[in-house]
């Protein structure tokens, strides 16, 4: 997964105004007790930050895996 992915992500997840709380509010103990933005400027996989938030915010199973990939041209 790609940091661009990763955001876009993040906006179909949880809307583009909350997924920016998401991203930069809450502490992930699974990521060190970072926010998912500390841990990704600390150099964390997008992926790993995306399945710790998942998991953090109980996104189901089946809209974790392939998200925020780009639509098929």
């Amino acid at each position: 997964m790609k940091r661009s992915e990763f955001a876009r992500a993040v906006e179909q997840e949880f809307g583009p105004g909350y997924g920016d709380v998401v991203v930069r509010d809450l502490v992930l103990v699974e990521l060190g007790n970072r926010t998912a933005h500390e841990a990704l400027a600390a150099g964390v996989a997008p992926r790993d930050v995306w399945f710790a938030l998942c998991a953090a915010t109980d996104v189901p199973e089946q809209r974790r895996h392939g998200a925020g990939l780009p639509e098929p041209r």
